[in-house]
This record gives C-alpha cells, sequence and structure tokens, in this order.
C-alpha cells in the first residue's frame, strides 16, 4: 500500500443548497376558508467544508474523466462559458481529479519499488495540475456567486411585477358592473402570473396568500355563466387530480432527494392552477397534502439517519486521531520500529477513507486534526531518517578514508609493522557503524581486499622464511649433537677454544622456527655449562696448583689482604643478585623474564665459583706459614 505521507487533498467548500423554493401552499379560491398547506423542510444546506466531493444520489449522469488535464479543462470551459454549473459536476470533478493524482501517485510508487528503490527514499512527485485546478474551481465559485446575485435580484424583480400583478386584479374586482368584461384581462393577469417563476422565499408565502385573495374575491364578483364557470372547474380538477396521482407517484421513487425536488415542482404547479368546484375543494387538496405528506416524512427522516450516521463517523475520526496523536515519536529508535508505526498510520488512514461525512459543523475541523497528525508523525519520521541518513554518510566518509590506508599499505613488505598498521585499522572499522547499503558490499570488498592482498603476500615471504629457518634448525641441532658427543675427560686439545668456536658458529646460523627456539637454546646452554664446567673446573686445579708453587717463596701477608678484599667483593656481588633474583621471581612471568633469571643463575654460579676458588688460595696461605 502506498503511504500517504501527508493528506493533501483539500476538503471541498459546497455552496448552499440549489433546492427549489418551498412555499406555503393555501386554499384555492373555491375554498371557503383558506388552509394551510403542511411545507415541506427544507434540505439542509451544505455551507462548510468536507473532506471530498460525494455527488448525491441523482439520475442526472455526469461523465468521468480518464486525466487531470481533463478535469482541468473542463473546468475551463465551465469557467468560460455561459452554461450553468451545477455543485454536482462540480464535486465530481473535484473527485475525479483526486481519484486520478491517487492512481498516478500509487502507480509511480509501484514502479519505484519494482526498479529496485527503497520505500525510504521515495519522495511523491508534485501535483503540477493543482495550482491549475485551484485556479480554475476558484473562478468558478466566484461566477456561481455572482450568478446567485444575479438570481435574487431577479426574485426580487418577480416579487414587484406580482405585487403589481395583485394591484390590478383588486382594481378589476372594484368595478362589479364591468367584471365580466374584464374577465379576458383577469385570464391575462393569471398567465402573466404563471409566467413570473421564482420569487424570495421568504416572501413566497404572504404573496401567494395575498394573490388568491385577490382572486377569489374575484371569482366571487365575476358574473359569468354557469356552463362557462362549471367548465373552468372542470378543467382544473383534472390538472390537480393529475399532479395528485404524480405526487403520489413519488412514493416510489429511490432517490429520495430527487423525489422531494420534484414535490417542490408539483406544488408549483399546483398553486398556479386555478380553483376548482366548491364541494371538491378540500378533497382534491387533502389528496394532495397527503401525497406530500408522504414524500416529506421520507425526506425528513433521510435526513435524520444521515445526520445521525455522520454522528458516528465524526465518532470514529475522532477515535483515529486519537490513536495517531497517542503514539509515542520519542520511543522509536530504529527503522524498524519507524516503518512498523508507518504501515499502522498508512492503516488508519486506508480506514478514514472508509469512513463518511462527519457532522458540516465538524467536518473540515476533524480533518485539519487528522491532517496534522499525520503530518507530525512524517515530519518526524523524514527528521530521523535524515539523520540517520546523515550518519550513514558520515560513516561512509570513515570507512572509505580506511579503506584508502588499507590500499596504501597492502604491497608493504615489512610485515610486522603494516600488520600492526592493518590490525589497529581493523579494529577501527569495526568501531565505525554501518554505512549506506548501496556502499556497503562496495567498500568492504575494498577495505578487506587489500587486508586480504597484505596477508596472502605475507604468508608467502614466511613460507619461505620457513623454509630458511628450518634449515637453519637443523644446523643448530648439528652443533648441539657435536657438544654433546664430546668427553671432557678424553678431549684433546683447547676445550676452551673449541666452545667458542660452536658458539661462533651458532650465532652465524639466522633464525629458526619461533617455537623451535627456546628449546634449541636451552639444550645449547646445557651443553655449554657442561663443558664450560669441565674446563672452568680444570683451569680453576691448574690455577690454585700454581697458586701453591708462586706462595712458597712470597711474603703471604699482602697476598691475604688482596685476596679477602676479592672475596668480599664477591660476596657483594652475589648478595646483589641473590636480590635482584627475588624481584624477578615475584614480578615477571614471561619466557623473557625466566630466561633473564636463567642468565643471572648461571652468572651467579659463576661468581660462587670464584669465590671458592679464593677461599682454596686462603687456605692454601694458611698451609704455608
Amino acid at each position: 500500500m502506498t503511504e500517504i505521507k501527508n493528506p493533501t487533498e483539500e476538503p471541498v467548500v459546497e455552496p448552499a443548497e440549489e433546492s427549489a423554493v418551498v412555499e406555503e401552499t393555501v386554499a384555492t379560491p373555491e375554498a371557503t376558508s383558506p388552509t394551510t398547506e403542511e411545507a415541506a423542510p427544507a434540505e439542509p444546506a451544505s455551507t462548510e467544508a468536507v473532506e471530498e466531493p460525494q455527488a448525491e444520489t441523482s439520475t442526472t449522469s455526469i461523465a468521468t474523466y480518464e486525466t487531470k488535464a481533463d478535469v482541468v479543462n473542463r473546468l475551463k470551459e465551465l469557467s468560460a462559458g455561459d452554461e450553468e454549473v451545477t455543485r454536482q459536476e462540480l464535486d465530481i470533478l473535484k473527485s475525479n481529479f483526486y481519484r486520478i493524482h491517487h492512481q498516478e501517485a500509487d502507480a509511480a510508487y509501484k514502479k519505484f519499488i519494482e526498479e529496485g528503490g527503497n520505500a525510504e527514499e521515495y519522495i511523491p512527485a508534485p501535483n503540477l495540475e493543482e495550482a491549475d485546478f485551484k485556479a480554475q474551481m476558484a473562478i468558478i465559485r466566484e461566477k456561481r456567486a455572482a450568478q446567485a446575485a444575479a438570481l435574487e435580484q431577479m426574485r426580487e424583480a418577480n416579487y414587484q411585477q406580482k405585487l403589481n400583478i395583485i394591484e390590478k386584479i383588486k382594481t378589476l374586482t372594484e368595478n362589479p358592473d364591468e367584471i365580466n368584461r374584464a374577465y379576458n384581462d383577469f385570464k391575462e393577469l393569471q398567465q402573466q402570473w404563471n409566467d413570473i417563476k421564482e420569487v424570495p422565499a421568504e416572501k413566497a408565502t404572504i404573496l401567494w396568500k395575498t394573490y388568491q385573495q385577490a382572486v377569489e374575491a374575484f371569482y366571487d364578483t365575476l358574473k359569468l355563466s354557469n356552463e362557462l364557470r362549471a367548465y373552468d372547474f372542470k378543467k382544473n380538477l383534472e390538472k390537480k387530480t393529475s399532479l395528485c396521482e404524480a405526487a403520489e407517484q413519488l412514493a416510489n421513487e429511490t432517490d429520495i432527494i430527487a423525489a422531494f425536488r420534484k414535490l417542490q415542482q408539483l406544488h408549483q404547479d399546483f398553486r398556479e392552477t386555478g380553483p376548482v368546484a366548491n364541494d371538491l375543494r378540500e378533497e382534491i387538496w387533502t389528496r394532495f397534502k397527503d401525497a406530500s405528506t408522504v414524500i416529506n416524512k421520507r425526506h425528513q427522516e433521510y435526513f435524520e439517519a444521515r445526520k445521525q450516521k455522520e454522528e458516528e463517523n465524526l465518532a470514529k475520526k475522532t477515535t483515529i486521531c486519537e490513536t495517531i496523536e497517542g503514539f509515542n515519536l520519542e520511543e522509536l529508535k530504529t527503522f524498524a520500529e519507524w516503518n512498523n508505526l508507518s504501515e499502522k498510520i498508512t492503516s488508519l488512514q486506508a480506514e478514514w477513507k472508509t469512513i463518511g461525512y462527519a457532522p458540516q459543523k465538524m467536518n473540515t475541523k476533524i480533518f485539519e486534526r487528522f491532517r496534522t497528525a499525520c503530518d507530525n508523525f512524517f515530519t518526524h519520521k523524514n527528521e530521523y531518517f535524515q539523520s540517520v541518513r546523515d550518519n550513514l554518510n558520515q560513516n561512509y566518509a570513515l570507512k572509505l578514508e580506511l579503506a584508502e590506508k588499507a590500499e596504501a599499505l597492502k604491497e608493504s613488505t615489512d610485515w610486522k609493522a603494516t600488520t600492526d598498521a592493518l590490525i589497529e585499522l581493523q579494529k577501527q572499522w569495526r568501531a565505525i557503524g554501518t554505512v549506506p547499503k548501496k556502499y556497503s558490499d562496495q567498500i568492504w570488498e575494498r577495505f578487506n581486499g587489500a587486508c586480504d592482498a597484505f596477508f596472502a603476500a605475507k604468508k608467502e615471504a614466511n613460507q619461505d622464511a620457513h623454509s630458511e629457518q628450518t634449515a637453519n634448525m637443523e644446523k643448530k641441532k648439528s652443533i648441539i649433537d657435536a657438544l654433546a658427543a664430546i668427553v671432557p675427560e678424553e678431549f684433546e686439545g683447547d676445550l676452551r677454544a673449541k666452545l667458542r668456536a660452536a658458539q661462533e658458529e651458532w650465532n652465524k646460523i639466522g633464525h629458526v622456527p619461533f617455537k623451535e627456539k627456546d628449546k634449541l637454546y636451552k639444550l645449547l646452554r646445557e651443553q655449554m655449562d657442561r663443558l664450560y664446567g669441565f674446563a672452568n673446573e680444570n683451569a680453576a686445579k691448574r690455577r690454585l696448583d700454581r697458586f701453591k708453587e708462586s706462595i712458597k717463596s712470597s711474603n703471604g701477608n699482602d697476598l691475604r689482604s688482596r685476596l679477602t678484599r676479592q672475596l668480599d667483593i664477591l660476596k657483594n656481588e652475589i648478595k646483589t643478585y641473590e636480590n635482584n633474583l627475588g624481584f624477578l621471581n615475584l614480578s615477571s612471568k614471561s619466557k623473557q623474564g625466566n630466561a633473564l633469571v636463567e642468565e643471572l643463575n648461571r652468572k651467579m654460579d659463576k661468581l660462587k665459583a670464584d669465590m671458592e676458588e679464593i677461599k682454596a688460595k686462603l687456605a692454601a696461605l694458611e698451609e704455608n706459614k
């Protein structure tokens, strides 16, 4: 269903109902006393605005139109021509204009959706013909107003002419001796009376009573032969009987409004027909009045039922307005929530169209309330969608910048720095919200493609490096195996030099697989510690033997003081290392920290070995005293 974002159809302002003038009918001249006809209730005039034209039930057929231009052209014909413009045709023209506009709007919306458009982005095309349409309607309204004024002026002129006719009849009646010769003048005056049609409604009844009194006075004075008088009464009776039959047939008319209007014309004809015989006057009048009462009653019931229906319609429309006004727009935070509520309001708008008119005095007010409520919702919806679009566009700009940065790094061979940089860009990307749907896949493929290109190149480079590292691992393993094969007690040559050469060869070898690095180094240190321990122990023994030989002929006091100072220095250094090891054991849990602890332990073991050597030398000095 096409969303009605802003109800633009203006209510039609109907002019006052152009119903026939209803005059009270008094008894015909032959009645012994005037009998007043029950006046038919006038159809309520429609002076207030209603939201859409709706033709009254009528037998008149007015064409429908295929385009808005056809409607406007017909209005131009009416505004420029001299033909009478009825409210019924104006209502149908307006109904056709907005019907065609809504059909075109629905078709344009459906085409937009079928071609892949987003419903939230649809903007209805402006109603280009509406300005011309309203301009022509305004011209016609002014024209009808002028016609109504002219009609009122004509009625007033007719009133004055009929007053003159009454005065002339009275003048004829004042001369009884000449009244027979004045009969033709009297009939001519009656014809003139009949030829003059409408008079102001508020003056019609009194005018007619005055005319009837003048006519009755003339007939009472008239000295005609009985044959002429009877013939005149007979013709009048035939005509009034025909009018009674026509009035009685109106009871079968399904169009109540049309029947009522036809009855007004019958009343006019009845009044303009001359008198009947005195003994038939009451009877013929009663028959006509009874037939009129049936139509009047149906007409009154029709408007009472319509009034009740209009009150019910007002209640329904008020409920719809209260429902729309009661929606809390502050709680809507997502597209889905706004669209769900939009569907509800569209459904309420469709329901509104199925409800008929409210009472005329409230019809325009309730429509304005409804339109204001709808406008308020769709205005806030548009503002929300616009703010979201702005945010999406801002997100797109940010992600476009990240994509460009990623593309600038994708060919870098600085694997570590570039990896860190791309990971940081990916974190920033995830922190940014969504972008417009039409750009979402495109920008993601661009950013992700740049990242994938770099990491694919890095992976390929790492595979080459892995092969090289595997070869290096095998080389280092052969060094470890060679050292493990050495039996220090059986080794001939300089063991220290051998170990230094092995260490140099180890250092020249490149990186090994990271997960094997610590394991290989540990194996190397085990062998180095084993062999260096043996070499250091033998060297210490040799140094002690040389020391013992050297002290036999030397002054032991100076030497003892020097050795004692060295021993104190070593003790302090060992204490410092022990303190540092204590801190490291408490604070470091990483592999790097563990490697440092191992290194400090090796140094401290070397210091302890040196300290034991010094103690042995001091003991040798004591033995030499």
